[in-house]
């Protein structure tokens, strides 16, 4: 028997199981595009960093720390959420507009975060194909409550079903707006500098990953951002057409890229805890119709 501590998700969640699925990189930037929409939110990034010189830093560590806390051990997963809490402690934002100082972890703006990142992966993931019923996406919404915490939120407070998921993102929405900071985040993401050696696989890589993250966004966001929407239909068949190709790289060679959390996990717990959608909690409802967040 193993007794290796499998962290604060363990290997029979519906999050070990996603987590390690090559979308949730495209899930990511979609997150970000979204993230950027709250004004007070994003002047917490713009304000206290340095995001066009460290983009690429900043985006590989929130990569680590979704790692950490999905697959590293519970002393992990809290100590990474404890720095994180620090951090948010010491910094505030100022809006240009009224003068007001306000602290960037404020429940609200960590609320706003933590949801459009949720939204994001649940959206990516099941129209690129991910095998996810309904129940299990519930699920994964709840288990969140727990990443939740460690950033500072009350569970209590954060949605716990995809329904309420949509119900919060309906009363949010009236805060959102592209302000200065989102078109920078925009400007960025379109076309992120990069050494020169690298422009090449910025055109041929880079620019479609951020076309189809920004694509998949909700109708509201494109119409915020100033472009059009795209035809669902068929953003969802870059989607899956996306998720196929690199689901066919196998994934022996997937964990091996940046964070490798993946692997260290395994190490821990054995070859048993091998992330695998075949091994979702409850599969058998996975004959339930797929559905898409409005999110």
């Amino acid at each position: 028997m193993n007794d290796a501590d499998p962290g604060i998700f363990g290997t029979r969640t519906v999050t070990w199981q996603m987590h390690a699925d090559p979308m949730m990189w495209v899930a990511g930037v979609r997150a970000l595009y979204l993230q950027a929409l709250h004004p007070r939110a994003v002047r917490g990034v713009t304000q206290n960093s340095d995001f066009r010189k460290d983009a690429w830093g900043r985006l590989l560590r929130t990569a680590d720390f979704v790692g950490v806390l999905t697959y590293g051990t519970t002393d992990e997963a809290e100590e990474a959420g404890a720095r994180v809490r620090r951090i948010h402690s010491r910094i505030t934002a100022t809006d240009p507009v009224t003068g007001e100082t306000y602290g960037v972890g404020e429940p609200g703006l960590l609320l706003w975060v933590h949801c459009a990142e949720i939204a994001s992966y649940l959206e990516v993931q099941r129209r690129s194909g991910y095998p996810l019923s309904d129940a299990q996406a519930d699920r994964y919404v709840d288990e969140q409550r727990r990443s939740a915490r460690l950033v500072g939120l009350d569970p209590a407070t954060v949605p716990d079903t995809t329904g309420r998921l949509d119900a919060y993102f309906d009363r949010v929405r009236p805060e959102l707006a592209a302000s200065e900071e989102a078109a920078e985040v925009d400007d960025f993401l379109r076309s992120p500098p990069v050494p020169a050696l690298l422009v090449p696989a910025r055109a041929v890589v880079w620019s479609r990953v951020a076309a189809l993250a920004y694509d998949s966004l909700p109708p509201y966001a494109h119409e915020l951002y100033g472009r059009p929407v795209p035809p669902a239909a068929t953003v969802d068949r870059r989607l899956r057409a996306t998720g196929r190709l690199l689901r066919a790289v196998p994934a022996r060679l997937r964990r091996k890229l940046p964070p490798r959390r993946i692997e260290t996990a395994m190490a821990r717990l054995g070859p048993g805890s091998r992330p695998d959608p075949r091994r979702l909690p409850g599969r058998a409802a996975i004959l339930d119709p797929p559905g898409r967040a409005r999110t």
